[in-house]
């Protein structure tokens, strides 16, 4: 009997604060869309690297929601530690990196978004789930890029 092989996916910053923002516009396409990849049997990924972009973001004046108590965004990161693999981030990662930035040149801003595909690349997670696509599509060759909202 043959087993089906279902893909990791890496999931992005933005689509981690939406699915926990009832505020958000994209809310429930967000909490929709991960149910539905966990119930198809996917593996769901994110690194340290988003735990901390999370944080900073749901905590930052200005975020959808105001300013989220810390305790309650430790509560939710403790909550991700035990449902999502964490891809960590070490020396391969960072080897990954260098060998992107030399390939495909960013900077600012854009170094984050070569580390999640680096952190991909070495753990072998082929999708990535975003709602950011212009950020990622230039990545396009290496990872199969997913949007949110299609």
């Amino acid at each position: 009997m043959a087993t089906t092989v279902v893909e990791a996916v890496f999931v992005d910053t933005n689509v981690l604060m939406y699915s926990e923002l009832a505020a958000s516009p994209f809310h429930a396409q967000a909490a929709t869309k991960l149910a539905a990849l966990r119930a198809a049997g996917h593996e769901l990924c994110i690194s340290r690297q988003v735990v901390r972009e999370y944080l900073a973001g749901m905590s930052r004046p200005g975020a959808i929601t105001g300013l989220a108590p810390i305790s309650a965004l430790v509560n939710d990161v403790r909550r991700f530690v035990a449902t999502y693999r964490i891809a960590e981030d070490g020396h391969s990662v960072t080897t990954q990196l260098l060998t992107l930035l030399t390939a495909i040149p960013a900077s600012g801003k854009q170094v984050h978004d070569t580390n999640i595909v680096a952190t991909m690349m070495v753990h072998g997670i082929p999708r990535l789930l975003t709602h950011n696509l212009a950020d990622f599509n230039r990545f396009a060759s290496l990872i199969a890029v997913e949007p949110l909202v299609p």
